[in-house]
């Protein structure tokens, strides 16, 4: 509870300031006292860059990521390989993928993962449209690099089961100890993991 009293704006922008993820409510006041310090300009330039980014994105049709133009410049560009697809939980996966600059494949994103117990099944997600991508021909490998987690380690078992039949070989991206970790400090599900992804040297 607030021991000082707010100007209802300034209590509507804390608000709305804790709606977003992480934000607690001290974060939040940070943040709308920031907001009031800025000059008008530079505030009306962030509620653009908002405004903008709502109005001006969707969902590239192919392969589900977010653009401003549909296909998105990934799937239009003609220098990435096609017969390799991989297969990620949201944009900010592919934001992560890109910068290592080491896939040159296409991506497919799912925009979530399968969860029962958040009631989310394989039809809530971007996963009828991967099946129609690889039965139009010309894929090859299907990467599944969703996180390791039990959601992540499920809808990749669920996107293997249906994609084999189909005569396209199907990885999983290895998943164990971080560069620079300590064997000493790793857990027994990361140690395991990392022993699954080894290869020969």
């Amino acid at each position: 509870m607030d021991y000082y009293f707010y100007a209802a704006p300034v209590q509507h922008l804390i608000e709305e300031f804790e709606k977003l993820p992480g934000i607690g409510h001290k974060t939040a006041q940070r943040l709308a006292f920031h907001v009031l310090n800025l000059p008008e300009e530079k505030v009306v330039s962030f509620a653009r860059a908002l405004v903008d980014a709502k109005r001006k994105t969707g969902f590239c049709s192919v392969c589900g990521n977010i653009t401003d133009v549909d296909p998105c410049r990934l799937c239009s560009s003609d220098k990435r390989d096609r017969s390799v697809i991989c297969v990620v939980q949201s944009p900010r996966d592919v934001a992560a993928m890109e910068r290592i600059r080491e896939f040159r494949g296409q991506y497919h994103v799912l925009n979530g993962l399968i969860s029962p117990m958040e009631g989310i099944g394989p039809d809530d997600i971007n996963i009828k449209s991967l099946i129609r991508r690889i039965a139009q021909g010309g894929v090859q490998e299907v990467i599944l690099a969703t996180n390791p987690t039990v959601e992540g380690e499920a809808t990749a078992m669920y996107i293997s089961k249906l994609v084999k039949p189909m005569g396209v070989r199907t990885t999983r991206i290895a998943h164990g100890l971080p560069v620079g970790g300590d064997l000493e400090y790793a857990d027994e599900v990361t140690l395991a993991k990392s022993l699954e992804g080894r290869r020969e040297i």
